[in-house]
């Protein structure tokens, strides 16, 4: 059984080959297309999984997206009632919606496949329940509690439930418009980061302040029974005016979030490239903090419901790793395990997984225990592409070397770092999810202060 799983047209578009119950190549479109979180169909991604496991698209059984647009209809429509968004907003989300049920004929057209080659039945599986699949169907515990936290899909921004075997049972849903994900995003927006996926810098930005605006955004955050919380919507604006995609490009773009109000309560936002301020670094870390107090929320609720002491964990807030590294200390869980691609390019195998563990019923027998799921290259592939590019790359004055000793090699990189120089580290298979875990990375020398901003500079 050969079960294709991709997450299309939504941030971070990905695929994988799931084969008899076992992963055997992921990969994220962004790394072929060059485009940062690419949202449209992963069509290279699909070839370069293929490629991998030595298969023909006619050998695909099952596919499996990581969207459901039929979930949660009474919501939608109760909020599109309410709102009354406008018709362009309603032809956006039509339109999104006939691309993924339209899946097989889009990835025969870019493949360049003939038409109707594809047969294998497609499954749509809600997104944050391929979220929650994502971490605990391929994680080392037989049982487990599982939450996923991040924007919005399928009209849900957080899930968490009980995973025992090779099923997850939901415990409870919080639904759009309140996200945490979201209201991360509207704060990192007011410091200046207003492009898609810049989440990770305001993180690290908290670190250098104090939370001296806590109380303040207690007022947009408020937290409720039962783990649950909600945004106050007056510092948010309207969902009509905010969110759009640009499929055209493949690009997630996202307009303003936050609105009028939120300036009130904290002030002028900075713009991009102005000076980052203490002011800048207070919002931040409060912003950190008001984060990290609803998700402890959320999952100390989630432990006393479930009084399971390991821990799975998804979502695009998933990456938030200052959050991740205190649950230990804050809550009664012993064991926490996140998938290496956490946000939503890890729903593609996690509707994958979700189709043959609880769809077709299949016992688990796979374990993530490593990140490198992509594409890799011979040594001859490698010099076939440089000597295609040899005049470009003597336009460049780069010196091509190849150095068969791995002992030299890697004292010669070591020299290199200790000098000063960056090096481009690539070996083996491409790393799934978007750390880069010594396959494709950058290697610089930490202990000089101008190295930050030669690596902001140059890459």
């Amino acid at each position: 059984m050969i079960i294709l799983g991709l997450n299309a047209y939504h941030a971070d578009a990905s695929a994988c080959l799931v084969v008899n119950g076992q992963l055997v190549a992921a990969a994220e479109e962004e790394r072929f297309c060059r485009v940062k979180h690419w949202a449209g169909l992963p069509a290279r991604a699909v070839g370069a999984c293929l490629n991998q496991a030595g298969l023909e698209a006619s050998a695909i059984d099952r596919i499996a997206v990581n969207r459901n647009p039929s979930t949660n209809l009474l919501k939608k429509a109760a909020y599109a009632f309410a709102k009354r968004p406008g018709l362009g907003a309603i032809r956006d989300r039509v339109a999104n919606a006939s691309r993924v049920r339209d899946v097989r004929g889009e990835v025969e057209s870019k493949l360049g496949l003939a038409k109707g080659i594809l047969k294998a039945p497609l499954h749509s599986v809600e997104h944050h329940r391929a979220h929650l699949a994502s971490a605990f169907l391929v994680s080392p515990f037989e049982s487990a509690a599982v939450a996923s936290v991040d924007g919005f899909g399928d009209f849900v921004s957080s899930m968490i439930g009980m995973g025992e075997g090779n099923r997850i049972e939901v415990l409870s849903r919080v639904t759009f418009p309140h996200s945490l994900g979201q209201f991360y995003l509207a704060m990192t927006q007011y410091l200046g980061f207003d492009s898609y996926g810049e989440e990770y810098k305001v993180m690290g930005l908290a670190a250098y302040g104090k939370p001296e605006y806590l109380e303040a955004l207690r007022r947009v955050v408020r937290l409720k029974l039962k783990g649950r919380f909600e945004l106050n919507m007056d510092y948010f604006r309207d969902y009509s005016e905010a969110y759009s995609m640009t499929w055209e490009s493949g690009a997630p773009v996202i307009g303003q979030v936050f609105s009028d109000e939120m300036v009130k309560l904290l002030g002028p936002p900075r713009q991009r490239g102005e000076p980052v301020l203490a002011r800048h670094e207070n919002i931040a870390a409060s912003l950190q903090a008001m984060y990290e107090e609803a998700f402890f929320h959320i999952l100390n609720d989630l432990y006393d419901r479930t009084h399971q002491k390991a821990l799975c964990l998804a979502g695009g807030c998933a990456l938030n790793s200052v959050a991740n590294g205190q649950i230990a200390m804050r809550t009664s869980f012993e064991r926490v395990y996140v998938p290496p691609a956490a946000a939503d390019d890890g729903g593609a195998i996690g509707a994958a997984f979700s189709v043959w563990h609880e769809d077709l019923g299949n016992p688990r027998s796979f374990v993530m225990d490593r990140a490198d799921w992509g594409p890799e290259f011979t040594g001859q592939v490698i010099r076939e592409t440089l000597n295609v590019n040899r005049e470009e790359l003597s336009i460049q004055k780069c010196i091509v070397e190849e150095i068969g000793d791995e002992g030299k090699l890697c004292r010669r990189a070591a020299e290199e770092v200790a000098a000063g120089k960056v090096v481009g580290w690539f070996q083996g298979r491409m790393e799934w999810g978007a750390r880069a875990l010594g396959h494709r990375s950058i290697v610089a020398d930490p202990r000089r202060p101008e190295m930050k901003e030669i690596l902001n500079a140059r890459i």
